[in-house]
C-alpha cells in the first residue's frame, strides 16, 4: 500500500479539531478534551466535541452534526478513537459504521484501554489511519496534560501558581501578601480555577486568608474541589471553607496524628477528610495525590503557601509553574518565597523547565513553565 500523504490541508482540519476540543475546558475531566471535524470533497461536513463527561464523544457529534452522508469522507480527531464500553459506546463502531474512509488522529490515548486499540480496529475495517507528528502531535499531548499524567501515574496534574514582587517576594517580613498581582491577574487565576478539578492551599494560608477558592468570574458554573493540607485537622469550622462544604465540596488531607474529635466535627460539617500517610511531608503529598487521583481529579491548580508548595516540590509533584511578576519591590531578609522546603544544595541540580512562556497582563507579567511532559 502507498504511504498516506500528510498535507497542509489535513494540519489546518487537525488544528480546527484541536480548537474545538479546547472550548470544553473545564468540563469533560476525568475524560480527555476531544474535537472532530468530517471532510468530504474538500468540504466540512461536520464538526463535534466532546462537552462534557457523559456526553457523546466528539467522533459520535461530528457524525450526528453531518450535513450530507460521510460515507468516504475523511475524519480528523486530536486524539485517538475510542474501543471500549464506558458511559458511551465506542467511537470506532460509529465510524465503521458511518463509511468513514480515512481517519487522521493528533494525538495517543495513553489509558491502558486504549493505547492504541482503536486505530488498530479501524485498519483492520479497511479503514486508512494516519497519526499525525510535529506540531499537531505536541499541541494534542499539551492539550490533555491532565488526562495524560492521570493515565500514566494514576496522580492528577499539579500546576503551582503563585503571585510574586520583581525580587521574588510573595509576602513581605509580616506576611502581607494582598494585592501583589493586578486585578486582570486575580481574574485570570479565578478562570484557572475553573478549569481544574481541585484547588490546593495550606493551613496556614487557610487560616491566614480565610479564602473561600471558588471560581469567581462571571458566566462559570462549575467550582473546584478545594483541598486543605492540615495535618492536625485544625481548620476552623466558622471558616468560608467549612461553612461552604456542603455547596462546594471541601476535602482536608490530615496525619494519621490529627485527633478524632477534630476530624470527626469536621466531617460532620461536611468537610471530606483524607488521611496522607508517609515519614515527612514530601511523601504524605504523593500519598495525598494517590488518594485524590482516586477520586479522578486530574487536575491540581496548587496555591500555596511556601511550605506546602515546597513539600510539593521536594516531593517532585509540581507539573507546571504559573507565576504572576509584578512591578513591585518588597525587599527583607525574612519575607517569604514562593517555594521553601529543602530544595536542591546545587545549582546543577536545579529543575530546569522544559519549556517556557512569558505573557504581559496588564501590568504585570505571567510566566508559565512546563517542568515534566505526559
Amino acid at each position: 500500500m502507498a504511504p498516506i500523504t500528510f498535507t497542509e490541508r489535513d494540519a489546518q482540519h487537525l488544528q480546527r479539531a484541536l480548537e474545538l476540543a479546547a472550548q470544553a475546558r473545564g468540563r469533560t475531566s476525568p475524560n480527555p478534551l476531544v474535537g472532530a471535524v468530517i471532510v468530504k470533497d474538500g468540504r466540512t461536513i461536520g464538526e463535534g466535541l466532546h462537552d462534557a463527561a457523559g456526553a457523546p464523544h466528539a467522533e459520535r457529534a461530528a457524525l450526528k452534526a453531518c450535513s450530507e452522508d460521510p460515507a468516504g469522507a475523511t475524519l480528523y480527531v486530536s486524539m485517538e478513537p475510542c474501543a471500549h464500553h464506558g458511559r458511551t459506546p465506542p467511537c470506532t463502531d460509529a465510524i465503521v459504521e458511518a463509511g468513514i474512509a480515512r481517519v487522521v488522529i493528533a494525538g495517543d490515548d495513553p489509558s491502558a484501554r486504549a493505547a492504541g486499540r482503536g486505530p488498530g480496529i479501524l485498519r483492520d475495517e479497511g479503514i486508512e489511519v494516519e497519526l499525525a507528528s510535529g506540531e499537531a502531535a505536541e499541541a494534542a499531548r499539551q492539550l490533555n496534560q491532565p488526562f495524560r499524567k492521570h493515565a500514566r501515574s494514576g496522580r492528577p496534574l499539579v500546576t503551582f501558581k503563585s503571585a510574586m514582587t520583581l525580587d521574588g517576594k510573595v509576602a513581605t517580613h509580616t506576611g502581607d501578601s494582598q494585592w501583589i498581582s493586578g486585578e486582570a491577574s486575580r481574574a485570570r487565576a479565578h478562570r484557572w480555577r475553573a478549569e481544574a478539578d481541585a484547588v490546593a492551599v495550606g493551613i496556614g494560608t487557610a487560616n491566614a486568608d480565610d479564602p473561600l477558592l471558588t471560581a469567581r468570574l462571571e458566566g462559570v458554573h462549575r467550582h473546584p474541589r478545594r483541598v486543605v493540607f492540615d495535618s492536625e485537622a485544625s481548620l476552623s469550622l466558622s471558616s468560608q471553607l467549612v461553612r461552604g462544604a456542603v455547596e462546594v465540596p471541601v476535602i482536608l488531607v490530615c496525619s494519621r496524628a490529627a485527633k478524632r474529635a477534630r476530624t470527626e466535627a469536621l466531617e460532620a460539617a461536611g468537610v471530606n477528610i483524607l488521611v496522607a500517610t508517609g515519614e515527612n511531608e514530601a511523601a504524605r503529598v504523593r500519598s495525598a495525590l494517590d488518594a485524590l487521583g482516586e477520586l479522578e481529579i486530574t487536575s491540581l491548580l496548587l496555591e500555596g503557601g511556601p511550605r506546602l508548595a515546597g513539600a510539593f516540590f521536594d516531593a517532585d509533584e509540581i507539573d507546571e509553574l504559573r507565576l504572576f511578576v509584578a512591578p513591585l519591590v518588597a525587599g527583607g531578609r525574612d519575607a517569604r518565597a514562593p517555594l521553601e522546603g529543602v530544595g536542591v544544595a546545587a545549582i546543577d541540580k536545579a529543575r530546569r523547565a522544559l519549556q517556557t512562556s512569558v505573557e504581559r497582563i496588564e501590568d504585570d507579567l505571567v510566566i508559565c513553565a512546563r517542568l515534566k511532559e505526559w
